[in-house]
């Protein structure tokens, strides 16, 4: 197993290696790993090349070769990564509020990014999202009720049976369930009071896929 400063000075030379063709300078080095001496990484490259992690490319000065890289990391670095992810997934983050969304009959999504809401990271960790009020009923068997906020994540593409933000004739907006079917697409509310929609597809953009809720007590 490798030490920390180890598997450290190992991956940076491996990524360097790989983006430039290079090896490496000392000075970078000492920074990569935090060392202020260059004594202390002729140590680091000694242990790791005598543990048949890299070797020294003879006639050429500096040149060092990544021969493999550890199954594992250092428990160490295993540990910090957890602590940095647990302080992410206890974050938030503001998203834009883009105003309200009738969940019931289809209205004008009104984007006003002077708004903002606060969400846990973890639920807009990857990609672009933003927040619309709920008006309306016609989404509570899926649990979305009348004054929630949805959080959306944007992208102009969903998936058969996803919850969407729809924008129909480019000046409606309503979350339904998409339903796909050739030159058409339907609209489908989860409460069994409202009609589902069957519109042309070419009338309608997709703004966003439902990933989660907020709701206040």
């Amino acid at each position: 197993m490798l030490t920390e400063k180890q598997y450290n000075l190992l991956m940076f030379i491996n990524k360097i290696n790989k983006e430039t063709g290079r090896c490496p300078s000392f000075d970078e080095m000492k920074e990569a790993v935090g060392l202020k001496s260059k004594s202390g990484i002729h140590a680091l490259i000694n242990a790791l090349e005598e543990r048949n992690f890299i070797r020294r490319l003879k006639h050429r000065a500096r040149a060092l070769e990544v021969i493999r890289l550890p199954r594992f990391k250092p428990q160490a670095i295993v540990e910090e990564e957890k602590k940095r992810e647990q302080a992410l997934q206890n974050s938030v983050v503001s998203i834009p509020l883009y105003g309200k969304i009738a969940a019931g009959l289809p209205i004008e999504a009104i984007a006003d990014e002077t708004e903002t809401v606060s969400v846990p990271f973890e639920m807009v960790s990857l990609g672009q999202y933003y927040a619309l009020k709920i008006e309306g009923d016609s989404m509570i068997e899926a649990g979305i009720l009348d004054g929630d906020t949805a959080i959306i994540r944007k992208q102009n593409q969903a998936d058969d049976g996803k919850i969407v933000v729809a924008l129909i004739d480019n000046n409606e907006a309503t979350l339904k369930v998409l339903k796909k079917n050739g030159d058409t697409v339907k609209l489908v509310p989860c409460n069994k009071d409202y009609k589902t929609r069957t519109i042309e597809a070419s009338r309608v953009k997709i703004q966003g896929v439902l990933s989660g809720i907020l709701r206040k007590y």
